[in-house]
């Protein structure tokens, strides 16, 4: 048993380093490069930040296999001997908690603060901005917390007389399984309880995991329209990017016709940039000037898709046909992801109709898989729970993508390869950081036959859900329903919109 514990360690450790440097691989090929050798801080926070977020979601099934060391002990206090995950739980949900709200708003006021300034200005600047929504937030949490901060369970009391010890149990049969002198009532006071003897037990919740269900409450929310947009926007965008694919190279004809429009494009986008850029310095900023900041920027990143697209078409250099080929190969890679990925998402979206929304469960389903593959192998089911865990995640981060640019009463900073400022990286990770909760809470919750008894069971199943005017959210699967919803809708948006190409936009035009 202790080698068994001191396994599970040496595990732990080794993914939390691969995590981390993988997390810094991240950061050095998705920085900008007006970011290099500078703005240290704000990228130790989106290291550290993301490394959180995987450690997060990576720690259920390593819960599950923590619970799985005493399964079967043979001595008193095998238990004892496992990690400390209740509390491993809080530490890092507290943690979650403190970036989210704090750390990442001050390294994003910091960095986004005036160049001209000097740092001590900057410093004080971001400092009291983050001061003022420091003290918001603790005043809402603590009046929130002193007023219905209080977990209600509901119980039934079960009263019962006190007769002498039976000495014949020849009469015990399952329609009378009770120890009772009056042969007139063969059932127990238990089966026969009014339901006036129903009551709710109150207690006091403790103030961090108050703090973790109120943060869960805001992340399931955005969970629910970024996950339910991006389980099926995440595979389905592969395959139709292979549809849409570029069939053929273009003549140079083409390549400079295109080439010229795009040319046109970006001279009237520096054109529109520096008009906004002297408003700002002027201080006569009209009220339709950040509207504007906020169109250039969308257009931009479009005319840098087209550039991309174009660039596909026509491969230059030395190593053009090598270049074409390598793009042929990448959309097949996109394709047989998306195939895996269609099949995931069904999957996840066919487990939570079978066995959250229809009561009772029709089916055990994917917790019966894992429990199938931990019997051929010990790690087989806990890597695919870890799997489908992960894959959540990702679609949370397409759905945030795809909304971004689609929806324009959310603004997502998008992420580019070589092209990322250190505010979307650190927009990025705020938004995978409050999604992470909600993703461990989903997945504690779709996953509890296989993830029974575990100390995430207990923190986002009977704590969350016994909360005093959280509970009916989950006791009516309000975020379960719109996550189907919002998956069903973007299935029928993808299968009738997907396969086409995007239009050539017109000439870019601004509020006045």
């Amino acid at each position: 048993m202790g080698d068994f514990n001191l396994a599970l360690v040496i595990v732990a450790v080794v993914v939390c380093v691969l995590v981390f440097l993988f997390n810094v691989y991240l950061l050095v090929n998705y920085q900008h490069p007006d970011d290099a050798n500078q703005a240290y801080f704000p990228k130790a926070v989106v290291v550290f930040g993301l490394s959180v977020a995987a450690i997060s979601i990576l720690m259920l099934p390593a819960d599950v296999a923590n619970r799985q060391a005493c399964r079967r002990a043979i001595y008193n206090g095998a238990c004892d001997l496992t990690l400390p995950m209740k509390d491993l739980w809080l530490a890092v949900y507290i943690i979650d908690a403190i970036l989210v709200f704090f750390i990442i708003p001050f390294a994003m006021f910091y960095y986004e603060g005036d160049q001209d300034k000097s740092v001590g200005k900057r410093l004080t600047s971001a400092l009291i901005w983050v001061f003022l929504s420091a003290l918001i937030c603790g005043l809402v949490l603590g009046i929130l917390y002193g007023l219905v901060g209080k977990l209600d369970f509901t119980v039934r009391r079960l009263p019962s007389s006190v007769i002498e010890f039976p000495t014949d149990w020849n009469r015990f049969t399952s329609a009378n399984p009770c120890v009772s002198t009056d042969k007139l009532r063969l059932l127990c006071d238990a089966y026969a309880a009014p339901a006036s003897s129903e009551t709710t037990w109150t207690m006091r919740s403790t103030f961090p995991e108050y703090v973790v269900a109120l943060a869960t409450i805001v992340g399931s929310v955005l969970f629910t329209i970024f996950g339910g947009v991006g389980i099926f926007c995440l595979p389905l965008g592969l395959i139709f990017s292979f549809v849409r694919r570029p069939k053929a190279v273009i003549t140079r004809s083409q390549y400079i016709k295109e080439a010229t429009e795009l040319g046109k494009r970006a001279k009237e986008l520096k054109k529109t940039a520096e008009t906004l850029r002297q408003e700002e310095r002027s201080g006569t900023k009209g009220k339709n000037w950040r509207k504007n900041v906020k169109a250039v920027e969308k257009e931009l990143l479009l005319l840098e898709d087209d550039m991309k697209a174009l660039e596909e078409m026509y491969p230059q250099g030395e190593k053009a046909e090598t270049s074409w080929a390598l793009t042929v190969l990448g959309y097949l890679g996109k394709l047989v992801l998306g195939v895996i990925g269609l099949i995931v998402s069904v999957a996840w979206v066919v487990h939570i109709i079978i066995y959250l929304l229809i009561d009772p469960p029709v089916s055990a389903f994917l917790n019966q898989v894992f429990i199938k593959l931990d019997d051929v192998w010990g790690l087989l089911g806990t890597g695919g729970f870890a799997f489908f865990c992960l894959y959540l995640l990702l679609a949370v981060i397409a759905g945030a993508m795809m909304l971004g640019l689609k929806i324009v009463f959310v603004t997502i900073h998008p992420m580019k390869w070589g092209g990322t400022l250190m505010n979307s990286f650190l927009f990025n990770v705020a938004l995978v950081l409050l999604c992470s909760i909600s993703v461990i809470q989903f997945c504690s919750t779709a996953f509890g036959y296989y993830a029974r008894a575990t100390a995430a069971q207990e923190i986002f199943g009977h704590t969350l859900q016994s909360l005093r005017g959280i509970k009916y959210l989950y006791k009516y699967n309000v975020f379960q329903y719109g996550f189907v919803i919002f998956a069903a809708l973007t299935l029928v948006y993808y299968l009738a919109f997907g396969w086409r190409k995007r239009k050539p936009r017109g000439r870019f035009q601004i509020s006045t």
